[in-house]
């Protein structure tokens, strides 16, 4: 994603955050319009340790310097290693994560593009066994990407899936393996369940590969999305997020919360269906578009 496409994206995102500076800078500051000011930031699902930090910066800082402190201030917040998959990890096992409706199929197809563009060797695995149409899209992207590509739509097992790819995995000298895995929501145990079974399959069968879950998450859902990381947390560690369906979301500071409470970091951002619509997290890049100038 372009940093005019991104600053496009989080454009109701920032229109939130300026408004409400706009409106506090203007007034004497007291009381009243800090309230209004930390209600708003609220609202943008910067989170309540970040908002507190920012009117902490905005009760120190000059009102010239206060920008520049706000945004030195966000990026130090989401201080964390720059690459998803970094050299050293390779190979590596990525398995797509989330909720239903999170786009984790059109993800997996993206983060393949990403790695054949970047000269790696990618296979897609398809192992959601609940939705027929997940393996059809998939299959569909891969041969758009002439990339190798394993399903099993006579079994159930993900387990099975994964293990069978893994196997293909290493005859073609794969370089990452991306997992597409089943929409699921925490209160069915079986399904969450079934992902501390994938993860000790790649650890205890496949130890050569570095597996790395990679969650993927609404930007719109906000606060809701968070709840839902902290429950797959429970069962399975989560490396990474990615952010889908950027467009004009108002709430792009969850990225903040994520990052505080979960310490989940945001290494890709996404919107629409096109291969070319993800791109790695830029810290600065992203604070830049959702404060403004």
């Amino acid at each position: 994603m372009s940093f005019s496409k991104l600053f496009s994206a989080l454009s109701k995102t920032r229109g939130a955050i300026r408004g409400a500076l706009g409106r506090v800078l203007q007034k004497q500051v007291t009381e009243s319009t800090l309230e209004e000011l930390e209600s708003q930031l609220i609202i943008a699902d910067l989170g309540i340790q970040t908002v507190d930090e920012i009117i902490s910066i905005f009760q120190k800082e000059k009102q010239e310097n206060f920008l520049s402190s706000l945004k030195h201030h966000l990026c130090s917040v989401l201080n964390h290693r720059e690459s998803f998959i970094e050299e050293k990890d390779l190979p590596a096992v990525i398995l797509v994560l989330g909720v239903n409706g999170t786009g984790k199929t059109t993800t997996s197809a993206k983060l393949a593009y990403h790695y054949t563009m970047n000269g790696l060797n990618p296979i897609l695995i398809g192992a959601d066994t609940y939705r027929a149409a997940a393996i059809n899209q998939l299959r569909q992207w891969s041969n758009r990407l002439n990339v190798r590509f394993i399903a099993n739509e006579q079994t159930k097992d993900p387990s099975a899936i994964l293990y069978d790819g893994l196997i293909s995995a290493k005859t073609a000298q794969s370089d990452v393996v991306i997992v597409d895995t089943a929409g699921r929501l925490h209160t069915y145990k079986h399904l969450m369940d079934e992902l501390g079974k994938m993860e000790r399959i790649v650890k205890t069968k496949f130890p050569e590969f570095t597996l790395r879950s990679l969650l993927t998450i609404d930007a719109g859902l906000g606060q809701n999305s968070l709840q839902q990381a902290k429950k797959f947390q429970q069962y399975i560690d989560i490396n990474g997020a990615v952010l889908t369906k950027m467009d004009g979301t108002a709430k792009g500071g969850i990225v903040f919360p994520l990052y505080t409470q979960t310490q989940i970091p945001v290494y890709f951002t996404g919107f629409g269906e096109e291969l070319d619509n993800l791109s790695p997290f830029n810290i600065e890049e992203y604070v830049n578009s959702m404060v403004g100038n």
